[in-house]
């Protein structure tokens, strides 16, 4: 059913890499997933990606409140060697401090400009930079927000989750290098049925209604801010989250010696719905397809 829109909707999809490197010299990327939305360069994808650089951005000022006192201590004439070991041992410390981040924009030396960010729904608009239209052959159509969000639509989404990404990090540059064995990361489909629209408000400045689509079946990592879609390719959401519904009965194991209850979940999606999208590209003057039906 899927097989057509999968390769339509591989087209526009890329993978984006975040990369960070901790205080003990800890390196990790992940992956998950951009949507090119025209020949602009302009892309969407989900805010939430952002969330190692702002922690980055916090643990910075830790980091320099750590290493200020550190200096401190070396710098105290007074105290003799095993006294300076003693308090620099006392210093609080975080070996899980983020001192670096990086994304990989889905081909070498591609940044982000313009950046529109619409966080309240984990949306983010911008723009590739530079961008060659060789890149990108065909560019998604979004679903017409206003008729025919029917219950029980087939819906596909569309990632790049079960892959590891090998990194390392260059301290004399200050920059990550990403195993090539490991680029191009596969794509990843998997379907469910369209459930419910969630209502979640509206924006802090009442510009916008927040809303999503849920599916019955869950976003995989590596699949966040990719397109959900239908069997003709047309793009109802972006991959946001999973939530995690209590089906209300806990059986009991035997685990061992002891007995356990096991509360049972199903596992939705939630993905950012193409009305918000839209709207939100609209309003920045992007100019995308939009589907008749």
């Amino acid at each position: 059913m899927f097989a057509i829109a999968c390769g339509l909707a591989r087209k526009f999809t890329r993978p984006v890499i975040v990369s960070t490197r901790t205080y003990d010299g800890s390196v990790s990327s992940g992956c998950a997933a951009f949507v090119v939305v025209n020949r602009d360069g302009w892309i969407v994808t989900v805010a939430h990606l952002w969330e190692a650089q702002h922690t980055a951005n916090a643990h910075r000022k830790e980091i320099a409140a750590y290493e200020a006192q550190l200096q401190g201590i070396r710098n105290n004439a007074t105290l003799t060697g095993p006294e300076q070991a003693v308090q620099t041992a006392a210093i609080p410390i975080n070996p899980r401090w983020i001192t670096h981040s990086s994304f990989w924009w889905g081909w070498d030396a591609v940044g982000l400009r313009d950046v529109k960010p619409l966080p309240e729904a984990d949306l983010i608009l911008a723009r590739l930079e530079p961008y060659d239209q060789k890149w990108v052959s065909t560019y998604p159509t979004f679903k017409k927000p206003s008729s025919n969000f029917d219950q029980g639509t087939s819906l596909c989404r569309l990632g790049f989750p079960f892959h590891d990404i090998g990194s390392s990090f260059d301290s004399t540059t200050g920059k990550f290098v990403l195993d090539g064995a490991c680029l191009p990361p596969p794509s990843f489909p998997i379907e469910g049925l369209f459930t419910r629209t969630i209502n979640a408000g509206k924006t802090s400045d009442g510009r916008y209604d927040i809303k999503f689509i849920e599916t019955s079946s869950p976003g995989l990592r590596g699949q966040s801010g990719g397109p959900i879609f239908d069997s003709h390719g047309t793009v109802w959401g972006l991959q946001s989250r999973t939530r995690h519904l209590p089906l209300g009965f806990s059986p009991q194991l035997k685990k061992g010696s002891q007995t356990v209850e096991e509360h049972q979940f199903l596992n939705v999606g939630e993905g950012i719905h193409a009305g918000l999208i839209l709207s939100h590209l609209k309003d920045n003057g992007v100019i995308v397809q939009e589907s008749v039906y």
